[in-house]
C-alpha cells in the first residue's frame, strides 16, 4: 500500500495547465480538503471526494485499501483555487546535470554508469572557470584525464551539444515518471524528459 500512496499524480491548475506532480496520498488529501477535484481522463468528468469513494475499483486499476472499502487511485487532480503557473528554474546540482546529460559523456557518447562519470569544467577552474550550467558537464573518466587542464579545443575533443541551462517542467523532478493517461494533459515536450523537467 505504501508504493500506491507513494505514485504519482499529474496536477493541473484551475485552468487545466500542469504545474506539478503529487504523490496520490497528498492527492487525495488535496481532494478531502476541497482544494482539488479528480478527473477522470477518460471523460474529463471531476469528482469531489465523496463522488469518488463510491465508485467501486476494476480489476485491472490500482487501489488504496481502506478500512471499510477500496478508493480508486486517481492519475490528475486538479486544484480548485490556483490559477497560476509556476515560474521554476533547475537549481544547478551534481544531480541536476547527471540528468541533463542523461548520463552521458559529452566527450565520447559512452553511458558507463554513474561511477564512472565525473563532473568536468569545460573552462577548466585553475583558468577562471565557474561552476555553472554553461560550463560543466559529464565526462567519463578517461575523457576528464585526457582532456586534463586545456578547453575541449585544446585538447581536440569536441563537446557532443553545449551545455546550457535546462528550463523547468513540472515532471523533470521526477524519474521520468510516465503515465500514459497524462499524455491528454501534457504536451509532447513534457515528455522528451530533457533536463528542461
Amino acid at each position: 500500500m505504501v508504493a500506491v500512496l507513494s505514485r504519482q499524480t499529474l496536477v493541473l491548475n484551475r485552468n487545466w495547465q500542469p504545474v506539478g506532480v503529487a504523490s496520490v496520498a497528498r492527492s487525495l488529501t488535496l481532494v478531502v480538503a476541497e482544494r482539488a477535484r479528480i478527473v477522470d481522463p477518460a471523460n474529463f468528468q471531476l469528482y469531489t471526494w465523496s463522488d469518488w469513494s463510491r465508485l467501486i475499483p476494476h480489476d485491472d486499476e490500482l487501489f488504496v485499501q481502506s478500512v471499510a472499502f477500496r478508493i480508486r487511485v486517481p492519475e490528475v487532480i486538479t486544484l480548485t483555487e490556483y490559477d497560476r503557473v509556476p515560474v521554476n528554474v533547475v537549481t544547478f546540482s551534481r544531480r541536476n546535470i547527471y540528468k541533463r546529460d542523461r548520463y552521458t559523456c559529452q566527450y565520447c557518447g559512452v553511458k558507463p554508469g554513474s561511477e564512472e562519470l565525473t563532473l568536468d569544467h569545460v573552462l577548466p577552474r585553475s583558468r577562471g572557470g565557474t561552476s555553472s550550467w554553461e560550463n560543466c558537464v559529464l565526462a567519463c573518466l578517461a575523457c576528464n584525464n585526457r582532456k586534463a587542464d586545456r578547453t575541449p579545443g585544446e585538447a581536440a575533443m569536441p563537446l557532443r551539444k553545449a551545455p546550457v541551462r535546462p528550463a523547468w517542467k513540472p515532471l523533470y523532478a521526477q524519474q521520468a515518471v510516465r503515465i500514459e493517461n497524462w499524455s491528454k494533459f501534457l504536451s509532447e515536450a513534457y515528455w522528451t524528459v530533457e533536463l528542461s523537467e
